[in-house]
């Protein structure tokens, strides 16, 4: 069972929220700027509130990056009120937590509890990068493109047909909040690594840069918009390559946390220029295959290629397929989701290509 919702969480009637204990699963998303409260005030004030899942420890704190729970927390939940901001990209960590909810609930069978999602926009917006997942892939990844252009509630509606659930989805529409109208989706960090206006445009390639030897920032106040290592030479007469609209400025950090934490890095900060339609994804392999031809300490971990989930794309980074061959074939696969994502779109303006 789905439903698409167009009036606000606390006019819904159902039994499942109005009389049946209720879960809350989400971030500091999840304030209401038009009130001045959190989704799970208003069932406190119910008082019907049975659990919050919400990630450890401080908020934006850098080892908060996940929501834990187990299916014993689930039981006897009458529904779980889904509310986070989605960064855009199929690899962002609290959207993965929140398709393993769908997938412990499946296994509940005809105990499961009812999900409702209340939905945000997408901060990354409508813009379509990458290639659905093939062969070995990070857990409770769904089949979508490395940036989807869709809004949690509708990567949900997918998920949940790709995984045969049967437990009822309510998707709660982005237009009816008060916050989408009065904040812009960054206002509030979605997370720790998502702290600002620009991230997001950078999260869907820049994302890969955790799973090799040079850091996208993290530990500095502009992740994925700075990139580099100690190893790294930055040089001004360096062939970067470099889109249209893109500057790339040489520069040096000392990250506070993570990889290099308080060691100097030389690198590069990435730079759009107004109005640029920046992909993320094609500047980040270029980048990856001029450093790997440059830089003999330039590696990869063991989870890159299940994050990538494309051999094509792999294959060009490693110097095995060329330019145009890449380009052709992420234009194939971004035209193949978009076809795909028109069926769980719910709102008017449908995922696009970048030109």
């Amino acid at each position: 069972m789905f439903s698409f919702r167009t009036t606000p969480l606390e006019d819904q009637l159902d039994k499942s929220l109005t009389e049946g204990l209720v879960g809350c699963f989400c971030t500091q998303s999840s304030w209401d700027a038009e009130k001045g409260r959190y989704i799970y005030d208003l069932f406190r004030e119910r008082g019907n509130l049975s659990r919050i899942f919400s990630p450890c420890g401080s908020e934006l704190a850098p080892e908060a990056d996940h929501i834990e729970f187990s299916a014993e927390e689930l039981s006897g939940l009458g529904a779980v009120v889904v509310e986070i901001q989605d960064a855009g990209a199929r690899y962002f960590n609290y959207t993965r937590d929140v398709f393993r909810l769908m997938s412990v609930m499946k296994e509940c069978g005809d105990s499961a509890p009812s999900l409702y999602i209340v939905d945000h926009v997408n901060p990354a917006g409508r813009a379509v990068e990458g290639t659905m997942p093939v062969g070995e892939t990070e857990p409770y990844v769904p089949k979508v493109a490395h940036r989807h252009g869709l809004t949690l509630g509708e990567l949900a509606n997918l998920y949940h047909n790709e995984i045969g659930a049967r437990f009822p989805l309510h998707v709660i529409s982005a237009l009816t909040s008060g916050t989408g109208k009065s904040l812009m989706p960054w206002t509030i960090a979605p997370a720790s690594d998502i702290p600002g206006l620009f991230t997001c445009d950078m999260y869907s390639g820049g994302g890969l840069w955790n799973n090799t030897n040079i850091t996208p920032g993290i530990g500095t106040v502009r992740p994925y918009e700075y990139i580099g290592a100690p190893f790294v030479r930055p040089d001004r007469y360096d062939a970067l390559p470099l889109p249209s609209g893109v500057l790339m400025r040489p520069c040096s950090f000392t990250p506070a946390c993570g990889m290099y934490s308080g060691r100097r890095c030389s690198g590069y900060q990435i730079i759009l220029e107004p109005g640029v339609e920046y992909h993320s994804l094609m500047h980040t392999l270029q980048l990856m295959r001029h450093f790997r031809e440059r830089y003999p300490e330039f590696a990869f971990d063991d989870g890159f290629r299940a994050r990538l989930a494309d051999q094509v794309l792999a294959g060009y980074v490693l110097g095995e397929v060329s330019s145009d061959d890449v380009k052709e074939h992420m234009k194939v696969e971004e035209q193949k989701w978009i076809r795909k994502a028109r069926k769980y779109v719910l709102y008017e303006n449908p995922p696009y290509r970048i030109k």
